[in-house]
């Protein structure tokens, strides 16, 4: 079975070009939280912490009530087919946060507002991608 992944490594995710945000914003508190909501609590308390993958997984395994004791093969499943990566993630495209991957594939959060996404983009040596942009030309 073919095994797909959505990390990147020494790159960074601006935010998409027709972005409304003007800083980032954690998406909003609903009754049922939000995809947006799951990752964003997970970049916040585990900066460099996990992969994409491992973000994207946590987030499909708690909205569909997968056992921990069925992760391994929940994740084999979920990867056997191809993800999409957090260029499409509503954190990147609607709420105004880049994210960067480390050589290790491991992720972080910034606001476009901050230092560090500014430091991030002027980077020569770091690979930089865009967001996708939520509204087609």
């Amino acid at each position: 079975m073919k095994t797909h992944t959505a990390n990147y490594f020494d790159t960074f995710i601006e935010v998409a070009d027709d972005t409304k945000a003007e800083v980032g914003t954690p998406p909003p508190l609903k009754e049922k939280k939000t995809v947006a909501a799951m990752q964003y609590e997970l970049l916040v308390e585990n900066p460099y912490r996990f992969t994409s993958d491992d973000i994207l997984f946590q987030v499909y395994a708690d909205r569909n009530k997968v056992e921990s004791g069925d992760y391994s093969e929940a994740r084999k499943a979920f990867f056997s087919k191809g993800q999409p990566c957090f260029r499409a993630s509503p954190l990147t495209k609607s709420y105004g946060f880049g994210i960067h991957s480390d050589s290790n594939g491991k992720i972080a959060l910034y606001g476009m507002e901050t230092k560090e996404y500014q430091n991030f983009v002027a980077d020569s040596n770091i690979k930089k991608v865009k967001a996708m942009r939520s509204q087609k030309k």
